[in-house]
């Protein structure tokens, strides 16, 4: 990680308004020359007519964004009853953004009450803005692995734990549930993954960034050749052409009309429903019965972890850390496996290696195929009794 990116980078502010006559509308900037074209339909989700207040993470070109909305109940017969903005932040990192919340929160609170009183957000950007680097173009990765240290309490990316608030991980896992680790695989294989849900949709940007904690993976050189799996947090249909030409992602909508659109995404998740229209990848939302027991045993870590919250006042250790660091510890687990199977005299997996990465050989074979190709262990033999079983 370089120096900069750890400080203050915020490369534009902006207010976004909606007008009866012309809808969602940039009303106001800084700098002036900044290329915000679209923001306004980025910063206020459709659908957020239903909702008083909301927030949204974004991405815009290489900046990734943060919008935070408000709807106010006004006597004007212009505004039809109805007042709503959002004020909103760009960077070239998504992991700082959340730091800014309640300045953001306050702002357009203050936008409706005070409309065209911009002095605020002027001091912030002249107090926050960045200087980018010469080189490059400022977008950086989801959960960088290098940063994953042993220790629990030294394994987070130290802006990850401002960039989501407490509970964050947990309820991601306590609202899927079980279905958590279909998802875990989905996202190691890196598909594209698209989360449907009205508003409000700042609690579906953060199971966007939970999806990409899923995914992480500590070991020097792997994973090198595969898709990046970066969060574009809220789409809209303005994005459907950047989506077209993407490899890898996991975003959100509000909008309904994405669903028919299946050759955007491999799997789409409505609710708590996971599901995809790809022959090739449905029986991978089959839950295995390792699958089952590593829930089990996350479910476990976490009382275990509580009680000892309870019993000892222990405040170090996070909900957050343990389920973080529960899945890079198994998807470490899995390719170090693959790689002592490679290095060895007969490169073969057997059902004995499979369970040593914790996989089922007969319920997982389907997913550890898919893993072999995309990650280049293509040279592997696999044992006839996963093939024929």
């Amino acid at each position: 990680m370089v120096k900069w990116e750890e400080k203050d980078q915020i490369v534009s502010v902006f207010v976004v308004a909606f007008n009866t006559r012309s809808g969602n509308m940039l009303e106001w900037c800084l700098p002036k020359d900044m290329d915000l074209d679209g923001v306004e339909f980025k910063a206020i989700a459709s659908g957020s007519h239903r909702v008083t207040t909301d927030f949204i993470y974004f991405r815009k070109g290489s900046y990734f964004g943060l919008a935070c909305f408000a709807n106010m109940a006004v006597e004007s017969t212009v505004e039809r009853g109805a007042r709503m903005k959002s004020v909103g932040i760009l960077s070239p990192s998504y992991t700082l953004l959340y730091r800014y919340m309640s300045f953001l929160e306050h702002q357009v609170r203050l936008q409706l009450q005070t409309p065209g009183h911009y002095s605020p957000l002027e001091a912030f950007y002249e107090d926050k803005r960045a200087l980018l680097p010469p080189s490059g173009d400022g977008v950086v990765t989801a959960c960088p692995a290098n940063a994953w240290g042993a220790a629990i309490n030294h394994c987070m990316h130290p802006e990850m734990k401002i960039t989501h608030p407490a509970g964050c991980m947990s309820q991601f896992i306590r609202f899927f549930g079980e279905q958590i680790m279909v998802l875990w695989k989905l996202a190691l294989l890196r598909r594209r993954i698209l989360i449907f849900s009205p508003p409000p949709v700042g609690v579906v940007c953060y199971r966007v960034y939970c999806c990409c904690c899923l995914a992480n993976i500590s070991l020097p050189g792997i994973g090198e050749a595969v898709p990046e799996f970066r969060p574009f947090f809220y789409v809209n249909v303005a994005d459907i052409s950047a989506l077209e030409n993407e490899l890898s992602y996991v975003a959100c909508t509000t909008e309904k009309i994405f669903e028919e659109k299946k050759d955007l995404y491999d799997v789409y998740v409505d609710n708590q429903n996971v599901k995809t229209y790809r022959d090739g990848l449905k029986p991978l939302l089959r839950l295995s019965t390792a699958d089952r027991e590593k829930y089990r045993k996350l479910t476990e870590q976490r009382l275990m972890l509580l009680y000892s919250q309870e019993e000892n006042g222990d405040c170090v250790s996070s909900e957050e850390d343990l389920f973080i660091l529960f899945f890079l510890e198994q998807n470490n687990r899995i390719f170090q496996t693959l790689g002592e199977v490679a290095g060895s005299p007969d490169p073969t997996l057997t059902q004995e290696s499979v369970r040593a990465m914790g996989l089922d050989p007969h319920g997982d074979r389907l997913f550890l195929l898919h893993l072999l190709e995309i990650y280049g262990y293509d040279t592997l033999l696999v044992s006839e009794q996963l093939c024929c079983s």
